[in-house]
Parts: C-alpha cells; sequence; structure tokens
C-alpha cells in the first residue's frame, strides 16, 4: 500500500518495515490483534527514544492500523493512545560559502586520480545541484549527458523532476564518465550495483576532515541544504527553490527562509519610508 498507493520512498518503506518488525518482537508477535494496553506499554518502551524516531513509530503504526481496519482485518482502532508528538523542524545544517571553497581547495590539491575524479564529481553534483544521497549514487550512466545543463532524475517517492546542471558539475561528471564503462548501468558503480550511501557520507566526511571542517558539520545533505541556503541568499525565490529540491510542499521548503532574516533586517532598516526619521 506503501508503494503502490502513497508512492513512498524505498527508504521510508524500509524504516516503517523495521518499525513494525520491532513492535512485533516486544509484543511476541501479536501486533495485528495489539490491544490498547498492548501499545501504551510500546509507547512505554519507547519513552526515550528521540523525538523523531518516535514519531515515525507511532506513524507507522497508526497507518498499519488504518490499513488493517481499511482492509476489514480488523474492526477497531487500538492505535488512539500512541503517543502524538508534534514533530519539530529544526533549522538545517548548512556550510558557509568559506567552509565550501575549502572543500573544493582541497579536492583541487589532489592529484587527478580515477578515485579523486569520482570524488569531485560526487561533491560537484551535491553541492552544484542539490541532489540527494540516493538519488546521487543511483545516477544511471547516461544521466547527465554533455553540453546538456539538466539531467531528468527519479527521486523520492518514485517522482521524476529536472535538475540543473552546472558548467563545473558537467566537465567534472565528464572527467569521471571517462572513465567508467559503458556498459555499466551506474555512473558511480561499485561492485553489481552503485555506490552506497553510507560508502558516501564517508568519503564526504573524508574530504572534510582533510579540508580542516569538522567531519561532524557535515554530511551529503548537509551539501544540499547548503546548494538550498547560497540559492536563497543569492535572491532565488521559495517557489523556484521548492522545484529544484524536489519537495512536494512548499512547508518542507520553508525551512531555509531563516537565511533570509539578516537580509530583511536591513532591508527594513535601510529601505522603509521612516528608516532616515529616527
Amino acid at each position: 500500500m506503501c508503494a503502490a498507493e502513497r508512492g513512498s520512498a524505498k527508504n521510508t518503506i524500509l524504516a516503517y518495515r523495521r518499525d513494525l518488525d520491532g513492535a512485533s518482537a516486544l509484543l511476541g508477535g501479536r501486533l495485528v490483534a495489539a490491544t490498547p494496553d498492548d501499545l501504551a506499554r510500546l509507547a512505554h518502551e519507547w519513552r526515550d527514544l528521540a523525538r523523531a524516531s518516535l514519531q515515525r513509530k507511532s506513524s507507522a503504526l497508526r497507518g498499519f492500523f488504518a490499513f488493517l481496519i481499511t482492509e476489514g482485518v480488523r474492526a477497531d482502532d487500538p492505535a488512539a493512545g500512541l503517543p502524538k508528538t508534534a514533530r519539530a523542524r529544526p533549522l538545517p545544517k548548512s556550510l558557509g560559502s568559506g567552509d565550501v571553497e575549502r572543500l573544493f581547495a582541497a579536492l583541487a590539491d589532489r592529484a587527478p586520480t580515477p578515485a579523486n575524479l569520482r570524488l569531485n564529481a560526487l561533491v560537484e553534483l551535491l553541492y552544484g545541484s542539490g541532489l540527494r544521497a540516493t538519488e546521487l549514487v543511483s545516477l544511471p550512466r547516461h544521466a547527465v549527458q554533455p553540453g546538456r545543463g539538466f539531467a531528468i532524475l527519479t527521486g523520492k517517492g518514485g517522482k521524476e523532476r529536472l535538475v540543473p546542471i552546472g558548467q563545473r558539475a558537467l566537465a567534472a561528471v565528464a572527467a569521471h564518465a571517462a572513465l567508467v564503462d559503458a556498459s555499466e548501468r551506474y555512473l558511480f558503480p561499485s561492485g553489481a550495483k552503485h555506490l552506497s550511501r553510507v560508502r558516501l557520507f564517508q568519503l564526504v566526511k573524508d574530504l572534510a576532515a582533510a579540508a580542516g571542517i569538522p567531519p561532524d558539520r557535515i554530511s551529503p545533505h548537509v551539501l544540499r541544504h547548503a546548494f538550498a541556503t547560497h540559492l536563497l541568499e543569492g535572491g532565488a525565490d521559495l517557489r523556484t527553490l521548492q522545484t529544484l529540491l524536489g519537495h512536494a510542499d512548499i512547508a518542507t521548503t520553508q525551512i531555509y527562509t531563516h537565511v533570509q532574516s539578516a537580509k530583511l533586517v536591513e532591508l527594513v532598516n535601510t529601505r522603509h519610508p521612516l528608516a532616515d526619521k529616527v
């Protein structure tokens, strides 16, 4: 149902499966027949979890029992007693332009080996196009074409979107792709499949350490956030940013408006008709 009707992303489905398997194990395999008291016991077991984890587990169970009712497996919904934790929207981590320059300077200092050319292409696409980690590592071999300033990729929830590819990223991908066999299915192959997300995280953190940036401050997703933040600082509007990032809901994109606060204060203080009346 999650895949066919909701179009949920693969990672979301895997996370929900883990949550349901874990809940079933805690209840001795009686999840389908769970009572409100059983779910209250689960909530007690989960009491020390982070807010986001508790929210996801509760959401998985609510969706599961709603599905059972729709399919006629159950007539009642025992999920009313699950915790209703409002999900906080923390401000995204980002990097200053100086940090990004240090990353690319560290890359430029490296010899043009196949591994370094691959890393350069990965980082250029993360920061230059705002790709998600999964979107990036699973790019098809010919997704990025020389001379074509965009790529069409399948993103979260199986939705296709057009992603602009800048000249620097095109050049970096071309240098890497020249070393990838044309028969490969993926642009960043590894064994029988593609580069893993875990390995991508490791590569980015290793590069950060070499650039003198604390590794805990950076990840592929932080580079995606930097892409969005720096575009917004440069004058991009939220609707454009929503399209570029592939957000289904503009509310998700609005978390980036924190970067505009200083500019808004400056605008009021310098451009408002009463600004010079103090």
